[in-house]
């Protein structure tokens, strides 16, 4: 696979699993975070082809519309409310709250939004941390806290928060620090939610390895300067070298196992994490 392969494909109807699940209604808001590219549209368009009223939000107005512009494409059956916000803001993040709220009954929190830095940890800018631990981490436990009154006062009384961990969430690779602690970081929240949620209120991880994304796509370069070897190099020998399945996961292969957490097939899956990561973490040779 080649750099030119991994560029983030679209999504179509084909490729979105729908699941026949009651709660799956235009009454019913999926909070998307990180909704305008990658895998935060996807999850949008994923939910929104369910038939919930999706509240996308993204500090980008123009992807978002983007992502907006492809549900109408679509002709999905749900709606996607964009939400302009900066998780690195509280009030921003209250105010997307209250306004993914003013559009039904919120039940589901997908936390998808991510960055990237790629140094050593003796050259790591404590800036570039310290906002990935607000988007990555503070924003999910904060928007998680928000919503779980949205939750309880829903028709079934209960909910569900899905958080895009990763792979670097059970094991690491070297330059990653700042991603490493925030992905182990949402385990531990998604255990936490789990722990208080009674039951009524549910969580759930998603553990990838590398997907066909423009956050993958944006640290090929500085990756590839970091271990002093090519682009593609990057993506046979470090991406996909521990993989036993050679391909990467696509956006809507993720959305769609958020869908499958969120819905009633997910009725036991509280706490856990969804490894799907082709066999990298726990296989070896």
């Amino acid at each position: 696979m080649s750099q030119q392969q991994v560029t983030p494909p679209s999504v179509t109807r084909s490729n979105i699993h729908t699941i026949d699940d009651e709660s799956f209604t235009g009454r019913n808001v999926c909070l998307v975070t990180g909704a305008g590219s990658g895998i935060g549209r996807a999850t949008a368009l994923a939910a929104a082809g369910n038939g919930l009223t999706v509240a996308a939000t993204d500090i980008d107005e123009d992807a978002l519309a983007e992502t907006v512009a492809r549900r109408n494409e679509l002709d999905l059956q749900g709606d996607i409310e964009p939400i302009v916000g900066d998780l690195t803001v509280d009030d921003d993040i209250e105010r997307i709250v209250e306004t993914a709220a003013t559009h039904g009954d919120i039940k589901y929190l997908a936390n998808v939004a991510g960055m990237q830095h790629i140094d050593a940890i003796e050259d790591f800018p404590m800036d570039a941390y310290d906002r990935m631990h607000r988007v990555m981490l503070r924003a999910p436990l904060y928007l998680s806290k928000l919503c779980l009154p949205h939750f309880r006062n829903t028709a079934s009384g209960g909910g569900c928060v899905g958080n895009m961990a990763s792979v670097h969430g059970h094991y690491v690779t070297s330059d990653k620090v700042g991603y490493n602690i925030s992905k182990f970081g949402l385990r531990g929240l998604t255990q936490s939610i789990a722990a208080e949620g009674a039951g009524d209120v549910r969580s759930f991880s998603i553990s990838t390895g590398y997907v066909q994304t423009p956050l993958v796509m944006d640290q090929l370069e500085d990756t590839a300067e970091q271990r002093g070897i090519s682009a593609d190099e990057v993506i046979q020998d470090v991406m996909l070298g521990q993989s036993r399945v050679t391909e990467m996961m696509t956006p809507i292969d993720v959305g769609n196992l958020f869908l499958l957490g969120f819905s009633k097939l997910g009725r036991h899956l509280d706490g856990g994490d969804l490894l799907f990561d082709g066999g990298m973490t726990l296989t070896y040779e």
